[in-house]
């Protein structure tokens, strides 16, 4: 069974399918991001510490590329992102409600960019948001692979907080950047990463 049910469980969570009681998620134009075809930008909402997200090889080498950065350049926008909601319909993504984000991209690597939670770096005491995980078929063999948009003042947050399986012991904790040798990882973290999410044909 994957680690991240076993360390630092701290919470059963039940089964919630998104349901419109919550507040849809607004895009840059004050639209109603919606999943399925359509692709979003994921741009920091403060300025100066960086562009957009993009998948990377700097930590891990492989084939199709594992990390996920922010953007150096703020110019950049990376790589947009397409939302699964838990029921697999298309629709208005909601607040607190589970999701997989998946990287936008024609190569080979195009279902491999599903974001999840990686394996604890014990070097580092950390866990890293990574590709490579599954879409669609909620419960405890993809925990790792939900993920939710919560409010973050005026703006937005990604939460690892996953409510698809009933009998799971998972982490609930913000999605932030961690910081190594100049590059800025996507990671669990105390700090959330304030962002904005920007429409794209």
């Amino acid at each position: 069974m994957n680690n991240l049910l076993l360390l630092l469980s701290l919470s059963i969570i039940p089964f919630t399918l998104a349901g419109s009681s919550q507040p849809p998620v607004l895009d840059t134009n004050g639209d109603k991001v919606q999943a399925g075809d359509l692709r979003y930008f994921v741009l920091p909402v403060i300025r100066g510490r960086g562009g957009g997200l993009s998948p990377s090889n700097v930590k891990q080498q492989n084939l199709c590329p594992r990390d996920i950065i922010q953007d150096a350049d703020e110019v950049q926008e990376g790589l947009p992102v397409v939302f699964t909601r838990v029921d697999a319909k298309k629709g208005v993504v909601r607040e607190s409600t589970d999701l997989n984000v998946r990287f936008y991209t024609p190569t080979i690597c195009a279902r491999e960019t599903i974001w999840k939670i990686g394996e604890y770096d014990d070097k580092l005491k950390q866990y890293f948001v990574v590709t490579g995980g599954v879409e669609g078929n909620p419960g405890p063999q993809t925990v790792s692979s939900w993920f939710k948009i919560e409010k973050f003042e005026s703006d937005y947050k990604f939460v690892f907080c996953p409510s698809v399986c009933k009998f799971c012991k998972v982490i609930c904790k913000d999605v932030g950047i961690f910081s190594k040798d100049g590059v800025r990882f996507l990671a669990l973290s105390d700090t959330p990463f304030k962002v904005m999410f920007k429409f794209t044909l």
